[in-house]
């Protein structure tokens, strides 16, 4: 059947790897002998961790019990806004129906209560006739369709 002189050749079973997820197949291959090699993988690997974030800023805050308010209006445009519908002869209540908002949105832009909307600004801009928003709170805009050559006049 099998030739006598031929080498026989003996083979070592592999070694198979496998991750341990578990203390507790730790422990088992360990009490059976087995090879144990750890190896740690870094939060890099994990999808859910972001690579740059800035852990103690955010622990910090988290610990903190300090809440920042929102930002309100400036005082000048409030001043403003107040002082141009005057000019006006406006209400707030007509102002308000303008501008399609309420007139408690234009009571707490006057009174410098109100957290600023730029579309809410861009509608008062327009129908006051003056800018609310950038370095020269105040001035009177210009006329829709010229460049700057005479102010709007809107009664």
């Amino acid at each position: 059947m099998s030739d006598p002189y031929k080498p026989m050749v003996v083979h070592k079973p592999q070694v198979r790897t496998t991750a341990i997820k578990t203390s507790s197949q730790l422990n088992a291959a360990a009490r059976a002998g087995g090879i144990v090699e750890t190896q740690r993988l870094g939060s890099v690997m994990n999808k859910g961790h972001h690579v740059n974030t800035d852990h103690r800023r955010i622990a910090e805050l988290d610990r903190s019990d300090d809440v920042k308010p929102p930002s309100t209006i400036k005082q000048t445009v409030s001043q403003t806004i107040q002082r141009v519908r005057k000019e006006k002869n406006w209400t707030q209540k007509e102002l308000a129906q303008k501008v399609n908002e309420k007139d408690t949105v234009i009571r707490d832009y006057e009174a410098g209560k109100a957290v600023p909307n730029q579309q809410i600004l861009a509608r008062l801009e327009r129908n006051l006739g003056v800018k609310l928003r950038g370095s020269d709170i105040g001035s009177v805009l210009p006329a829709r369709g010229s460049k700057g050559k005479e102010p709007a006049v809107k009664k």
